[in-house]
């Protein structure tokens, strides 16, 4: 019997919750870096001389960068203020929603920040495909797979369920 099995409802619920948190820690960690960078290019003589593009390119990805900051505090916060009402089960659920929002707002900005260097480096068409290739990367692992992996898990226990009751 696994240790999860034995669990209260309310100890699952703290258990979640403290995932989530931890979780929360490598994701802040890429968007906290990936801010800072954004920040300070605005400084440098070469952003004075981009052009609108480019500039605008930077602003979609500092807007993006600062919804991911938010979205990606925001389970703390509300465990901060709510932990002790017994709102457990509320602030996972919205964590949840807003870890994803988080992580797909990072993936964006990711994708727009090397879309821009690769911009400036390489021209449009290059940028293109290196920026179009890179959000793919970011749908695949972070989205499709995982949903890849829940679907089979599902068809798994379908299945198993399945030939228990053709067995009796």
């Amino acid at each position: 019997m696994r240790a999860e099995d034995e669990e209260t409802p309310n100890q699952r619920l703290a258990r979640n919750v403290g995932e989530l948190l931890s979780e929360l820690r490598v994701a802040q960690a890429g968007v906290q870096i990936l801010f800072g960078f954004l920040l300070a290019v605005v400084f440098t003589a070469q952003f004075q001389q981009a052009g609108g593009f480019e500039k605008a390119l930077h602003l979609v990805a500092v807007l993006l960068a600062a919804a991911s900051t938010a979205l990606l505090t925001a389970p703390a916060a509300w465990h901060r203020i709510l932990f002790r009402t017994g709102r457990r089960r509320d602030i996972l659920r919205a964590g949840n929603r807003a870890v994803l929002a988080g992580l797909a707002c990072l993936a964006a900005a990711i994708t727009v920040t090397v879309a821009l260097i690769v911009k400036v480096v390489y021209g449009d068409v290059t940028m293109g495909v290196v920026g179009g290739l890179t959000a793919l990367v970011f749908v695949t692992l972070w989205f499709v797979v995982p949903t890849r992996l829940a679907r089979r898990a599902v068809e798994v226990a379908n299945r198993a369920d399945e030939d228990g009751r053709n067995r009796r």
